[in-house]
C-alpha cells in the first residue's frame, strides 16, 4: 500500500484535497482539528461519515486543506474527497460507498444573475402607472 493517498472533492464552491496515511485517528482540517473547524454536529458527522460507516476512524491519519464556499458545502467536499481516498486504497470498497451516496457528485451550484432581472430567476416588481 502507497504511503500517502490522495483525494479532491469539490461540492459548490468548496474544493477539498485530502491525504490519508496509516496513523491513529487523527483529522486535521487547514491545519485545525475538525471539532473545532466544523461548527455543528451536522458538519462534522457529514466530513466524518465515510471513516464511520467503514469503520476505520483510528486506522487513518487525515489531513484535509479546503477552501471556498461556506461551512457545509466544505463538509460535502471533504467527505467526497475522503471517500475518494478510501476508494483508492481499497477497489473493493466501491459498492458499499456507493449504496450511501459517498461517491455521488452532488454538482448543483448557483444559478447566475440574469440582466434586466432582481435575481436568477426573481424578476423587477411590475409598475402599471
Amino acid at each position: 500500500m502507497v504511503s500517502m493517498i490522495h483525494g479532491v472533492g469539490r461540492r459548490k464552491c468548496a474544493v477539498a484535497r485530502v491525504w490519508l496515511k496509516k496513523g491513529n485517528g487523527k483529522i486535521l482540517v487547514n491545519g485545525r482539528d475538525y471539532q473545532n473547524y466544523f461548527d455543528t454536529d451536522v458538519t462534522r458527522g457529514m466530513a466524518v461519515a465515510p471513516l464511520r460507516l467503514l469503520n476505520k476512524e483510528k486506522e487513518f491519519d487525515v489531513k484535509v486543506n479546503v477552501y471556498g464556499g461556506g461551512i457545509v458545502g466544505q463538509a460535502s467536499a471533504v467527505r467526497l474527497a475522503i471517500s475518494r481516498a478510501l476508494l483508492a486504497s481499497d477497489e473493493k470498497l466501491k459498492q458499499l460507498l456507493r449504496k450511501h451516496g459517498l461517491l455521488t457528485v452532488d454538482s448543483r451550484v448557483k444559478e447566475r444573475k440574469k440582466y434586466g432581472q432582481r435575481g436568477a430567476r426573481a424578476k423587477f416588481q411590475f409598475v402599471k402607472r
